[in-house]
């Protein structure tokens, strides 16, 4: 595009086309520095440069044109032989080889030596990649995750045959050597209630032989593949489920006996193939003990759940990074969009909820990091946290995706910006394993009522703010008393099962107040590092905006409010001194 052709372009819609979303994001830098050891961070670092770059470009038109264009199935092939196979545009592919490839983001936390790292991952590293990279592409995110949860799974519990034959596939990143996971789960007979699933299992000598139908199945052309069945004579519901390992080829090289029906029509992530799947005597292998199947898969969706509030956080960032681009660069009633009062109120709802989800999801992946080293108090941690960012995060990304289209306005309602994709894509992550009720539910009837994960909940948040001394104790002590509250709340909405109708309000306290701690928490540590405390002023707009509820009939943007947007809006640092005076006023 010549310059004038730029120019004309950045007054009718500024984009972040030629962006590098890792350099436009020091809140991700700064995450990462707290928690990731100083040699692994400076290792990194200049790959998620380079990811940064080819996501606000090459791979964000990737992105586009690989929504645009879906995948296809065929049933037959050119000679006309029974071959079911699933077409994919080019586009789909640069993207897979990014992501599987040059990247390993599937692979980090299994496999040593992906980017020259000689150890693996922790899984705050990983989760820094699949920040960024679904930033280009959300739909891709899903094949990333079940390979990776699939690998995970196998690791766990399958027997030496099975992870000899199939773990160093799944966790390649040389493209014609791997062999992509998928996760069946879902029937038409019940989605979360997996006790209602009908699959069937029948034991042929050293395999099963599976029957029914699975009804939601993406990267359905996975080559391996993790599913739930019944074991034949087993119990009913979850306790006489088990897990299986189903690869999508047998070993003479023909196709196992399952069909790919149709593949779905779907809002959103149409970049990858979900389908309905028939089994019709499909060949597996028991993975673990049969009667621990749906435990065992359980840490899979576990997993699933964080990766899922991740990519929901990236989109909000990308939203964020989209409405920032319009809000400074298009000029009307002879202003920026930025400077006007209304406007800047909306950018401050989304930014506040962009950055709470970020804390959020690196405060629930350094949990699982700490809980796999074997700490019991990071595993209870991570019950509570888990399904609390999942049910969150995922609503959030609903909401800031439409608010950054509307900063856009009717541009953004266009498919070739990205906003619009961004809205479509965001709805997946508050049903994808497991719709707001069921995860809410998770949070106040298992991790509260059955197993007091609250109590770990409430240590995390007291030391956080006893290890936060820069910042005033007045701010402090708000906080714990909220932190009391929030808990509280939470023990009383889990000790009734006629308390249900609280649940999610009772998950939202619990991560607005957690979300406030995090950001304090973090404030300290940066400003002790590069002098900058601008996450003690977003962790007031928490408690204000999103925890308390506002006066209808009062007018409620102080002062003090605009001078703290103007702050957090602004390109500049903000001193301890300044954040504390504004914290106080």
């Amino acid at each position: 595009m010549n310059a004038h052709a730029q120019i004309a372009a950045n007054l009718i819609a500024p984009d972040t086309s030629g962006m590098n979303f890792y350099r436009a994001d020091p809140a991700l830098t700064d995450l990462l520095r707290i928690h990731l050891p100083e040699d692994l961070f400076n290792h990194i670092e200049p790959h998620l440069d380079r990811l940064g770059g080819l996501v606000g470009g090459r791979l964000d038109e990737a992105g586009r044109m690989a929504d645009k264009h879906g995948p296809v199935l065929h049933q037959r092939d050119k000679f006309g032989q029974d071959v079911q196979w699933v077409e994919y545009h080019p586009a789909y592919r640069e993207l897979e080889n990014a992501a599987f490839g040059e990247f390993g983001i599937h692979a980090l936390s299994h496999r040593k030596g992906i980017m020259g790292w000689p150890s693996t991952y922790p899984v705050t590293a990983k989760h820094a990649f699949t920040f960024l990279f679904n930033q280009a592409e959300f739909g891709m995110g899903c094949p990333i995750n079940v390979t990776d949860g699939a690998a995970k799974l196998l690791s766990n519990y399958g027997d030496d045959a099975l992870k000899a034959k199939y773990l160093d596939g799944l966790t390649q990143t040389d493209m014609s050597k791997l062999t992509q996971g998928g996760q069946f789960m879902t029937e038409k007979e019940g989605g979360s209630d997996v006790g209602k699933l009908t699959t069937s299992a029948v034991q042929e000598g050293d395999h099963w032989r599976l029957y029914g139908e699975k009804w939601f199945c993406s990267n359905a052309d996975a080559k391996v593949v993790m599913l739930l069945a019944r074991p034949e004579g087993a119990v009913g519901g979850t306790k006489g489920v088990g897990l299986f390992l189903m690869p999508r080829t047998l070993d003479d090289g023909t196709p196992n006996h399952y069909r790919i029906v149709r593949l779905k029509d779907k809002l959103g992530t149409r970049s990858m193939a979900s389908g309905e799947i028939k089994l019709e005597g499909a060949i597996a292998y028991a993975v673990g003990k049969l009667d621990r199947g749906f435990v065992q898969m359980a840490e899979m969706v576990n997993s699933s759940r964080l990766s899922n509030g991740v990519k929901s956080t990236s989109l909000m960032r990308r939203a964020w990074h989209d409405a920032m681009a319009v809000a400074r660069g298009r000029v009307v009633f002879g202003q920026r969009i930025i400077d006007m009062p209304l406007a800047r109120r909306q950018l401050m709802k989304i930014m506040v909820a962009t950055e709470q989800a970020l804390s959020m999801s690196f405060l629930t992946a350094d949990a699982l990091d700490r809980a796999e080293a074997g700490s019991q108090d990071a595993a209870a941690l991570l019950r509570i946290l888990t399904p609390t960012l999942k049910f969150r995060a995922t609503r959030d990304a609903r909401k800031v995706c439409g608010d950054a289209m509307e900063i856009r306005g009717g541009v953004g309602y266009i498919e070739e910006f990205a906003t619009a994709r961004l809205l479509r894509d965001a709805h997946l992550g508050s049903i994808w394993e497991g719709t707001g009720n069921i995860v809410s539910l998770d949070a106040l009837t298992r991790a509260v009522g059955r197993h007091g994960a609250e109590a770990a909940l409430a240590a995390d948040l007291h030391a956080r703010l006893d290890d936060s001394p820069s910042v005033p104790q007045a701010w402090r002590d708000r906080l714990r008393g909220l932190a009391g509250k929030a808990i509280g709340f939470a023990r009383e909405v889990a000790a009734r099962s006629d308390n249900e109708g609280d649940a999610r309000r009772a998950t939202s306290s619990l991560y607005h107040v957690a979300s406030a701690v995090a950001l304090t928490w973090e404030a300290h540590r940066i400003h002790a590092r590069r002098g900058d405390a601008r996450r003690l002023l977003l962790s007031r707009l928490v408690i204000d905006h999103r925890l308390m509820t506002p006066d209808p009939f009062a007018v409620i943007e102080s002062e003090t409010q605009k001078q703290i947007v103007a702050h957090l809006l602004g390109e500049r640092d903000v001193s301890m001194e300044e954040a504390s005076r504004l914290m106080l006023a």
